[in-house]
């Protein structure tokens, strides 16, 4: 019997056996009963990266199930929350979930950080993602002076916007003070970094109030920044401008913007690297300016743009790959270009991935004694790290489990037991993020049980899949079996489909299908039964279907629809027209199987479709209806023209014909232009070319030919809608031959060898060599010799060897075109070289001049310019460090290289290592390669100072005496002449006591320092020296040790009765003090601060005055509201000086403050030089004109 399996993996009994499917442990979704005991299971939680509104109070989700009803515990930081302590924070009855109530009193800012919550019962302990807490924040714009920009036409621009960093990021836009859209293109667009680009300026782009916007989406706030004018001025007003300030005899020729090929304003540079995660949107952008206004287009270096997944935006700028996967990863290359050239960009994109999932481990129920295993296979880039949590705590530190294995990926368990029974969790994580996953083990014995309902009822229409449920538990996991009839025995037919949920699946349900189906599940404990009924119905059919109808306008039509059903089902008729309900209209009649449409008008005409439903099954049909009436004036037709017809050539000259045609019909929009083509059958057969263009009412056209060219026209006009179909190609024209009017370009000459000249060019196409034949005559002679050209007449290739040439001789060359006509005009000489040898000669007299330890300069005679034998690149200096003079043996010798580029005859060698011998030679280098080298030249590095000794260790402390213990520098960079050994005490308090200097002899790492403090703290500064100085030192403390017998005998001096009674007197003064200070104060008494106060009034309440910016003090001009709560001053009226100096600037960014649409400051500040972070709900969410604006983002 061979049984279908539904793709997951099923044990199948063998053979010919009843239909058993034994399902394994690896099942998907293990669903326990909530009646039986089971561990935690998270049902619901709040996101990891959790944005609040500061504005309202605070949830933290966290929903868990699981019997007994598990209990629920938060950690804040990775300690312990006790809710219980904070009156503003409740946790929801029967549920995990924490309400932080910062509406009424409490600071969104209070309760930043990281949260995690567990559920637990008696079975395990589930944990929650952490969840991290930020309230949402939308600062102010900094205030600044933005000056006017003025700018000549077709200039670049890029204005800033700079929007302030808020959470989440702003939504930037741009618009005027009328709150209106600024109008972008291709010539001017905003970038994703919210700056406004222009390729080119023009006068229209001249006006004052370029504005840029920030939404915070979080908060509903919309920020402002200052506006920015800017003002286009062309050459004509930059001359009269100028010339009104000069005299009559000057004049001042300005030009406007030349046009200028491309170049990128975002981003710099020839290449940039963007990263980007897995699942992601990938936004590459360029933007370039020129004139005229570049064009951007993108390829794919290493391959293709995927085709359903990537989009262009503003304007093509930008490139937008969508859900980004690591086969996305690559160059990526922008292509601006214009008229006037092309410039590339490319953009090295890598593709990194949060860890996500493989295969996520699965609650697993056993019984006691079986086996299985968990499994957590992550994958990301970087690879993900996986460690496994039991209840909450790392696997490694919680209780042992004998019927625990842990093997990487995997937990294998094996004879499990009901204290098996956890939750465990599975952390996935890498730079880029983590996943979380619980899954418990649950070791039950349960004897099974059916989860569907009993005698459920199945209808199904013939030849239709049947699907009889049978939802099951029990553990250890059961075994299924159905049964048909009453005495039935166990399916055999290979017909039947049984899925490993315990559904039975008929794929084709038959007449015959219908009866009683029993589901059996059985394991060790017991066993369970449940029915099914299926019943088989008849299908719906519709057996006279509504048929095409024409009527005229003002009839009565009729469309009929009969269906045959099941006799136990009812069906509905439905009618539609054009997909839709019919119109309420008392024309349109509905009886039975009858639609009647009465006093049909043009409207009526459509699709009319008869829908029947029953409860299992629907069928339609449709007729389309037309409606006609007598023939009016036909309407117009607007199309795109006819071709032109009749096409003749005339007047046939060897450089020019006449072309004439005639128009085709216009179809009631005027032709505005002929477009005159061409195809060039002996060069370039079946490419068409671009001839000239006419007005659409010329029909002829005289057309310029070119020599040797096989010439055929077509027409194509166009009109208002479009451009017609090419017409007929004309006849044939084949032009005479002429001698080539040009010379190939691009002519140059190198040698690849010693003794040969390589010239190059670029041939010419067949359209141009105005004849056959096509030759070249390639010409040369040395530059500096009285010798005769050489000559040579080749095919049509693109290189010809000179061979047998000195070594690196300029030569002059020139190509010119011939054909079998005759010769193109004289061509124009270039000059190359021959090849290159490798220079002969070392420079000469390298001296070396030692600057420090550390640096050399290297100088040299320049070697003779005839015995480089090619393009000077260069000289190049090799040095190495034979050996240390402070080391007897050598070490393995690194040579090290310095190219010093041009004619330069002397350079710096840094990063030498002091108290060194080193060894240099010089080359010189050309195009070939490097010559022979100079004599070795030997120098030697001074000493320098040492680095720190390599240890510091102190030993055998005792009463009054310490040991150290140290290593010499493992550089000395020289002779080392002594030891500096410098000490002193430090107290209880942490502070320092004399400092004592100590020499110690350079052969010494051992000495031992006496008559200490008994018990006393020593901080120790140890440091080497050469003779050219002192090194780094390296410190170390210790402690000398304690004489009991001392430190029984010493008393507190807190418990003694005189320190207590001075206290008292000294607490008693202070208090009299106070109390006289009081009353003074009481009886207006000023001290000299308020007198200094009175004398000088604060500056910042001294009237605003224009040419200087100082502040007054300040009312709203509009509203006349009176300030908010808060003071300018302090509380006692003094005014510090460096208080009252703060700008603007600095109160710009804090909760009391905001600039309104043209930049002025309306809101209360502090006094506080110190800025403070934005908190709760104050005026950091400054308002703004959120209803006015909001549809424009």
């Amino acid at each position: 019997m061979q049984i279908k399996i539904m793709p997951k993996k099923k044990c199948l009994s063998a053979g010919r056996g009843p239909l058993i499917v034994f399902l394994c442990q690896m099942i998907s979704a293990v669903e326990v009963p909530l009646d039986l005991v089971q561990p935690p299971t998270i049902t619901q939680q709040s996101p990891k990266d959790y944005i609040i509104d500061p504005r309202e109070n605070i949830v933290i989700q966290c929903e868990a199930k699981g019997k007994p009803p598990p209990s629920f515990s938060w950690t804040r930081n990775g300690t312990h929350f006790d809710i219980d302590k904070d009156p503003l924070v409740t946790m929801n009855p029967g549920s995990g979930t924490l309400v932080i109530n910062i509406m009424s009193e409490g600071k969104a800012e209070t309760y930043e950080g990281v949260y995690q919550c567990t559920a637990r019962n008696e079975r395990g302990a589930a944990i929650s993602n952490n969840i991290v807490i930020r309230p949402s924040r939308s600062p102010l714009w900094t205030k600044e002076k933005l000056e006017p920009m003025i700018l000549r036409n077709g200039q670049p621009l890029v204005l800033p916007c700079r929007p302030p960093i808020g959470l989440p990021p702003p939504i930037i836009f741009w618009m005027d003070n009328s709150f209106q859209r600024l109008p972008q293109s291709e010539r001017v667009s905003q970038g994703l970094n919210g700056d406004l680009y222009f390729s080119n300026v023009l006068p229209e782009d001249t006006r004052e109030d370029y504005i840029c916007y920030a939404r915070f989406n979080h908060t509903q706030t919309i920020q402002q920044k200052q506006p920015i004018s800017v003002k286009v001025i062309s050459v004509d007003e930059l001359n009269d401008t100028i010339a009104a300030n000069l005299s009559d005899t000057e004049f001042y020729s300005a030009k406007p913007s030349r046009e200028r090929p491309p170049t990128f304003l975002t981003p710099e540079g020839n290449t940039s690297h963007k990263e980007e995660l897995r699942g992601n949107v990938l936004s590459l952008e360029c933007i370039a300016e020129g004139l005229p206004t570049p064009i951007i287009h993108w390829i794919k270096e290493d391959g293709t743009l995927p085709i359903n997944r990537t989009f262009y935006k503003n304007f093509r700028k930008t490139l937008q790959i969508i859900h980004v996967s690591e086969a996305d990863s690559g160059k990526y290359q922008c292509i601006a270009k214009n008229a006037l050239g092309v410039i590339h960009h490319t953009i090295s994109v890598t593709v990194k991935a949060a860890p996500y999932w493989i295969m996520a481990p699965r609650n697993l129920v056993l019984s006691p004694g079986e086996d299985g295993s968990l499994i957590c296979r992550p994958n990301g880039n970087p690879k993900p790290k996986i460690s496994w949590l039991t209840n909450g705590v790392p696997i490694e530190i919680a209780s042992d489990d004998p019927s625990r294995k842990i093997d990487g990926d995997t937990i294998i368990f094996s004879n499990v037991q009901e204290r098996s029974s956890a939750v465990y969790q599975c952390n996935a994580s890498n730079e880029y993020g983590y996943l979380l996953a619980n899954a418990f083990v649950n070791v039950l014995a349960e004897p099974p049980r059916i989860l569907t309902p009993a005698n459920t009822l199945y209808q199904v229409i013939a030849n239709r899949p049947a699907l009889l449920d049978c939802a099951f538990f029990g553990s250890p996991l059961p075994t299924v079996e159905w049964f048909k009839g009453a005495k039935g025995s166990a399916l055999r037919e290979d017909i039947y489909v049984l899925h490993e949920n315990g559904t039975l699946e008929i794929p084709v349900a038959q007449k015959d299908s219908t009866g009683t189906y029993t589901c059996v599940a059985r394991n060790k404990l017991g066993v369970a039964k449940n029915e099914a009924r299926l019943e088989i119905k008849d299908p719906t059919r519709i057996i006279k279907q509504p048929e095409y109808a024409v009527v005229q306008r003002g009839g009565t039509v009729s469309f009929e629809c009969k269906v045959k059903h099941d006799h136990t089902l009812i069906p509905t008729i439905m009618w539609l027209k054009d997909n839709r309900e019919l119109p309420d209209d008392r024309r349109f009649t509905v009886d039975k199987d009858h639609l009647e449409v009465a006093d049909v008008g043009d409207d009526d005409g459509g699709t009319y479709t008869c829908v029947a439903n029953t409860t299992l099954d629907n069928v339609s049909a449709s007729a389309v209806l037309s409606v006609v009436a007598p023939t009016p004036t036909p309407a117009p037709i607007y199309d795109v023209p006819n071709p032109p017809f009749d096409l003749e050539l005339t007047n046939h000259l060897n450089k020019s014909v006449q072309l004439s045609w005639t128009p085709g019909d216009d179809n009631n929009s005027p032709i505005t232009k002929f477009i005159i083509e061409y195809e060039d059958s002996m060069h370039e057969a079946g490419l068409w070319h671009h001839q000239t263009e006419v007005s659409g009412i010329q029909t002829t056209a005289q057309l310029k030919l070119s020599p040797y060219v096989n010439y055929s026209f077509r027409v194509v006009a166009v009109n208002g809608i479009g451009r017609s179909m090419p017409s007929e190609v004309s006849e044939h024209y084949l032009t005479k031959a002429a001698e080539p009017d040009k010379n190939p370009t691009t002519v140059e000459g190198l040698g690849s060898e010693p003794d040969n000249l390589v010239i190059t060019w670029k041939p010419l196409n067949g359209f141009e060599s105005n004849g056959p034949g096509l030759q070249y005559k390639v010409s040369w002679r040395q530059k500096d010799g009285d010798d005769e050209w050489t000559s040579v007449v080749v095919a049509n290739v693109s290189k010809y060897i000179v061979s047998g040439t000195p070594t690196f001789v300029p030569y002059l060359i020139k190509v010119q075109a011939l054909n079998d006509v005759g010769f193109a005009p004289e061509p124009a000489v270039v000059m190359g070289h021959s090849g290159e040898d490798l220079p002969m000669v070392a420079p000469g007299n390298v001296r070396v001049n030692v600057v420090n330890s550390t640096l050399a300069e290297v100088h040299w005679d320049p070697v003779p310019l005839k015995s480089i034998r090619g393009h000077l690149q260069g000289y190049r200096i090799y040095y190495w460090k034979a050996q240390s003079l402070s080391e007897r043996s050598k070490r393995h010798i690194e040579k090290k290289i310095l190219t010093f580029q041009g004619s330069k005859t002397h350079g710096m060698l840094p990063g030498l290592e002091p108290f060194s011998h080193y060894t240099v030679n010089v080359r010189v280098v050309n195009g070939k390669g490097e010559g022979p080298a100079s004599p070795d030249r030997v120098f030697n590095t001074p000493e320098g100072v040492p680095s720190a000794p390599s240890s510091l260790k102190v030993v055998n402390p005792t009463l009054d005496s310490l040991t150290l213990e140290w290593d010499p520098p493992s550089h000395p960079n020289g002779i080392l002449t002594e030891y500096t050994l410098k000490y002193q005490p430090i107290n209880s308090t942490h502070e320092l006591g004399p400092l004592v200097d100590l020499k110690i002899p350079a052969n010494k790492t051992r000495w031992i320092l006496k008559n200490l403090n008994f018990s006393t703290r020593y901080k120790f500064y140890f440091y080497a020296q050469t003779s050219a100085g002192s090194g780094s030192q390296i410190t170390e403390e210790a402690v000398t040790t304690v004489d009991e017998a001392m430190a029984s005998r010493q008393v507190d001096i807190a418990t003694q009765g005189w320190f207590i009674g001075l206290m008292c007197a000294v607490a008693l003064l202070i208090l009299i003090l106070l109390i006289v200070c009081f009353i003074r104060r009481n009886k207006g008494g000023k001290y000299p601060v308020k007198e200094k106060e009175d004398a000088h009034a604060d500056p910042e309440i001294q009237p605003m005055k224009e040419d200087d910016g100082t502040f007054g003090e300040y009312s709203d001009a509009e509203d006349h509201k009176p300030l908010k709560k808060g003071s300018r001053t302090p509380s006692d009226r003094t005014v510090k000086k460096e208080d009252s100096d703060d700008s603007l600037v600095d109160y710009g960014e804090g909760v009391n403050g905001q600039f309104n649409e043209d930049g002025s400051f309306i809101g209360q500040y502090s006094g506080k030089k110190e800025k403070e972070p934005a908190e709760g709900n104050e005026s950091s969410e400054a308002p703004s004109p959120v209803n006015a604006m909001n549809s424009f983002v």
